[in-house]
């Protein structure tokens, strides 16, 4: 008698798998095929003790997307939870569009388009407009969160190589109860002339103390690079040639 084949377990369930039971408002994502390193991610961030996750890399590594796609779930999980995009005003040229016109919002509205692409990729348009309508994710500069307290939060600080020292221990400290930090960057790409703080912050919790604190670093590599395979040799090349 032939054997019956295993039912294949969609990611779907998977996902369900690690986070456990779901919140009464469930986004549902689209279906990817995740690599060995990503699934090893999103179980740390989806890990009850997880507090603060480095995430470095190059560009084209799934960085951001990886983030938002947790914060998601962790979403799914805990609808208590609200989900925040945090991003300094640092324009990623040499020379600057200068001053932009428009109150706070209107002025960071542009820096918030890898957000706004990443969860209209992730999800369905309906579903994304929710989560921005019912302010489940909000975004907003690292200049504005001093004196603020991270609670019931997911945290995604992106670009945070263009983050300088003080900003990060911003940032790192607004952290209270029931809060993830998810700290996305890539040293390659930093645009405030050596003054970034992410390696150096990122270095200090690089320790089994730190791990057992719930604090991970997390790193990609130019073999991790899902964007395009010319992306993988340029980034080989470049990092063959600067380190």
């Amino acid at each position: 008698m032939p054997r019956r084949k295993k039912p294949e377990i969609t990611e779907e369930q998977d996902i369900e798998k690690i986070v456990g039971s779901m919140g009464k408002t469930k986004i549902k994502t689209k279906k990817f095929d995740f690599s060995e390193k990503q699934q090893e991610l999103l179980k740390i961030l989806f890990d009850k003790n997880t507090k603060i996750v480095f995430i470095s890399g190059p560009a084209g590594t799934s960085k951001t997307f990886m983030a938002i796609y947790g914060a998601i779930h962790l979403f799914n999980m805990n609808n208590d939870y609200s989900i925040g995009y945090v991003r300094t005003i640092i324009e990623s040229a040499d020379r600057g569009m200068g001053a932009l016109p428009g109150n706070v919002d209107e002025k960071f509205c542009p820096f918030m388009m890898p957000l706004n692409d990443k969860l209209y990729e992730l999800a369905s348009a309906s579903d994304a407009k929710f989560l921005v309508e019912k302010e489940i994710v909000k975004a907003m500069p690292i200049n504005y969160l001093r004196g603020s307290t991270f609670r019931d939060q997911i945290i995604i600080a992106d670009e945070s190589q263009n983050f300088t020292v003080k900003e990060l221990v911003t940032l790192i400290t607004r952290i209270g109860e029931n809060s993830k930090l998810i700290i996305c960057g890539d040293p390659m790409q930093s645009d405030i002339n050596g003054k970034s703080g992410f390696n150096k912050i990122k270095d200090i919790f690089d320790d089994s103390a730190s791990v057992k604190q719930g604090i991970h670093n997390f790193e990609f590599d130019h073999r991790d690079i899902k964007r395009s395979e010319i992306l993988k040799f340029i980034v080989k090349k470049i990092e063959q040639k600067l380190n």
